[in-house]
């Protein structure tokens, strides 16, 4: 895909993925907090009672950090790989939750706000098809990576369940499709299609597929709610992206450790 709001994203993996190979054989990182909570249920925004905003520093301090997720490697995300609100142009109001978070950008109005980006690391027996002779496997295993761009914002009053409501309201209503321009470019959803997911107070999940040019490429959106606070986590496959795998599994133990944390 030619588009440079999603490519932004790719060229970042790609970047840490690099330096990630060069280590890779030394082992990885404390599994500390790579296990969440169990879903309590889903709350709707106008029941769910208001809860403690965190505080900027707060945040920070409850956002996912290196050695948090066993086997990934986290980042505060990088000024250049940033999209903002207000480079997202959406072509229909109640899908514009939809589109920041895919862009990983903020929903709704956070009185604090942060990023991460997430890499996962080659599995071992990637790394071994990484060794071998065969190219075409070699190539395959190197890109079977899956970055999240990790949204954190922390709400007053019924903010963070208003931001999940928003969400699960675009996924319906723009189930069809929708256009949206982003740093530029023009995107085009066409396919909305939920996940199970399970996390925090709150939780929910989807497929969404991009088009640009004939080129498709699914990228896969969590949202995930805990007090107060409210976390989108976009994600996308590098030999997806390459047209060498069909599917990749949801980021589940990035869910899980950002939803313990919060608790």
């Amino acid at each position: 895909m030619r588009s440079t709001a999603i490519r932004r994203t790719a060229v970042a993996a790609t970047a840490v993925s690099l330096a990630l190979f060069a280590t890779a054989c030394g082992g990885s990182d404390s599994d500390s907090g790579d296990k969440g909570k169990g879903d309590k249920g889903k709350e709707s925004a106008a029941a769910a009672p208001a809860a403690k905003a965190l505080s900027a520093a707060e945040l920070e301090k409850a956002a996912l950090a290196q050695g948090d997720v066993k086997g990934h490697k986290i980042s505060k995300a990088a000024a250049k790989d940033t999209i903002a609100v207000a480079d997202i142009k959406v072509e229909k109001k109640v899908c514009a939750p939809l589109a920041n978070a895919l862009m990983g950008a903020q929903v709704g109005e956070p009185g604090a706000f942060t990023k991460r980006t997430v890499v996962s690391e080659p599995k071992k027996g990637d790394l071994a098809k990484q060794d071998s002779g065969d190219a075409e496997e070699a190539f395959k295993a190197a890109f079977d990576i899956t970055t999240t761009q990790l949204a954190l914002g922390s709400y007053d009053g019924k903010g963070a369940q208003e931001s999940v409501a928003s969400l699960r309201t675009a996924a319906t209503e723009c189930a069809g499709g929708f256009e949206f321009t982003a740093a530029g470019e023009k995107q085009k959803a066409v396919k909305i299609t939920e996940e199970q997911v399970k996390g925090g107070e709150e939780a929910a999940a989807w497929a969404v597929q991009l088009e640009q040019g004939g080129e498709k490429v699914v990228f896969k959106l969590v949202a995930l709610r805990q007090g107060a606070s409210f976390a989108s986590f976009s994600s996308m496959n590098m030999a997806m992206l390459a047209g060498e795998v069909k599917d990749f599994d949801l980021p589940t133990a990035v869910v899980e450790a950002q939803a313990a944390k919060l608790a």
